[in-house]
């Protein structure tokens, strides 16, 4: 997940009590000793890094250490299980961390450089499919230089590499637990982290405590976490409203957070954080599909779609229109497609499709996956289909599967249009425009603009100074919206709900939007 004017923080925090007349909160009133519960519907896939590019970085980040990480506030990455990390050649082709001093693992191991050649070697030999070996392109080697410094040669310039080391996918490992050849397969977790792992019940619960030998930068507010996975937010909703959990984190749907945010007597004694996230959400365009890969059809329906009406009818204020694959809080972000089309505008769209010699109604199929982004996936659809019918200049078809099914249909070419989302890996432009362009990306439909891939992207990763590559992002929007092979549609908030004992839940969310526990504490009067 990864940055934003040097990077712009992720999100602009803002708590939102749902009871009147309540205090501010200090942090003198912690009571550090007690629990804190935490409910989500996001569970690990794996509990071995190796493994994973999805959810589980939401545990990873609080039981594992990375080099750098991103502490609250921070808006780049900063020194975490590093004392120090920095380019030493002009090129960014060559980055070297130099470890804290003193550092072990929960179990007493120590954290040395082999440790950490150890954990990031491993992710390139077993090189698990659909996992963080994606996020690797650029390193060619891991050279331990003595006992606690390590430097990692890369292929080709890449100043976004920081911000792949500060994320939870670069876990460090002890060498003694976690095999170099395959995954670890005994159902523990091994880190040096602010938390050890107690036990964990896969699906159902994991129980968090302190990490005695931590030596990092977290500011513990509690002695503990536990963490239960709902498979459903309803059950969630309903646990937090029973005081079951303190609070909750990923999976609330729309009608939840406005019921939330409703002065209701069962909302008694509940706060909520609203955050502004960086996940987006889009249509794919397949050009080897007859009925879209005439220009003026992806044109057409750029020009007909309404994302205002779409995010108040569906996501009732939950989320917001989002004019650029870059979206608003990122560095370099624009309003691209806003620029060039305008409102929504039915005879316009009507005089490309005429102007073109393409007759109406334009026959569309769109998919979309009906388990992975909630339940408002299937009404979203519905509603672009209603506004795409309702111009008369098209006719859509609509079809949704589960997700492993749906991923193998994408990844195959098999869908003329279709809807993904995106969880960035990290707060940079790069991430929301490199993953989508080239022969083999992430999208299954090979994307070929050269200029963007052999120009704008090589040319920003020479630039350590991020907020220098604005220009070069800019550009690389404006070719999407010319070329129409991707359509934003909006951006998505977090929310943390929580009880009002709770405090810290305005800190808890890192740029990448990853759950730091160790923020939340409870507050022991008002």
């Amino acid at each position: 997940m990864f940055n934003r004017t040097m990077l712009q923080a992720a999100a602009a925090l803002a708590s939102i009590s749902l009871v009147a007349g309540c205090s501010l909160f200090s942090d003198d009133d912690v009571d550090g000793a007690q629990q804190i519960v935490v409910g989500t519907t996001s569970a690990p896939s794996t509990l071995d890094p190796a493994a994973a590019w999805d959810g589980s970085w939401e545990l990873y980040r609080n039981v594992f250490q990375t080099l750098l990480s991103f502490p609250t506030g921070s808006t780049s990455p900063q020194p975490d299980a590093a004392e120090g990390c920095k380019f030493t050649d002009p090129t960014n082709t060559a980055f070297q961390c130099k470890l804290r001093e003193g550092l072990t693992f929960s179990n007493g191991h120590p954290l040395d450089a082999a440790a950490v050649k150890h954990s990031i070697d491993r992710i390139q030999k077993i090189n698990v499919v659909g996992g963080p070996n994606g996020l690797l392109g650029s390193l060619r080697d891991v050279e331990k230089e003595d006992d606690r410094t390590v430097t990692f040669h890369l292929t080709k310039p890449d100043a976004t590499f920081p911000f792949i080391l500060a994320t939870p996918a670069m876990s460090l490992v002890d060498p003694a637990e976690y095999p170099a050849a395959k995954l670890r397969e005994d159902g523990k977790i091994t880190g040096s982290g602010p938390y050890t792992l107690q036990s964990y019940q896969e699906g159902q619960q994991a129980e968090l405590k302190k990490n005695t030998r931590y030596n990092g930068f977290a500011d513990r507010k509690n002695d503990g976490v536990t963490i239960r996975y709902f498979k459903d937010s309803e059950a969630m909703v309903s646990a937090l409203k029973r005081k079951e959990i303190d609070a909750t984190y990923r999976g609330l749907t729309a009608e939840e957070v406005v019921d939330l945010q409703a002065k209701k007597k069962s909302n008694e004694g509940l706060q909520l954080v609203e955050t502004t996230g960086a996940d987006i959400r889009y249509l794919v365009f397949n050009p080897k599909d007859p009925s879209v890969r005439k220009l003026p059809v992806r044109q057409a329906i750029a020009q007909v779609v309404d994302r205002g009406a779409l995010v108040a009818k569906v996501y009732q204020g939950t989320a917001e229109p989002l004019y650029s694959m870059v979206p608003k809080g990122i560095a370099g972000h624009t309003t691209g497609f806003f620029d060039k089309y305008g409102e929504p505008d039915v005879p316009k769209a009507s005089d490309i499709l005429k102007d073109a010699g393409i007759d109406t109604p334009v026959q569309l199929t769109f998919w979309y996956t009906t388990d992975r982004y909630g339940s408002s996936t299937a009404p979203e659809f519905a509603e672009l289909k209603r506004q795409l019918e309702e111009s008369g200049l098209f006719k859509v078809t609509l079809h949704g599967k589960p997700w492993k099914e749906f991923q193998e249909g994408y990844k195959n070419g098999q869908y003329p249009v279709f809807g993904r989302g995106w969880f960035p890996d990290f707060p940079d432009p790069d991430n929301f425009i490199a993953p989508f362009v080239g022969k083999n990306n992430v999208l299954g439909t090979p994307y070929e603009s050269p200029e963007i891939t052999q120009q704008l992207l090589p040319q920003t990763r020479q630039k350590s100074d991020r907020g220098a590559v604005s220009k070069e992002f800019q550009r690389a929007q404006s070719i999407l919206v010319d070329d129409v092979r991707l359509l934003p549609l909006w951006q998505g908030k977090l929310y943390v709900a929580s009880s009002e004992e709770i405090a810290g839940g305005e800190r808890a969310l890192d740029p990448q939007t990853v759950m730091q526990m160790w923020e939340l504490h409870r507050q022991t009067s008002w």
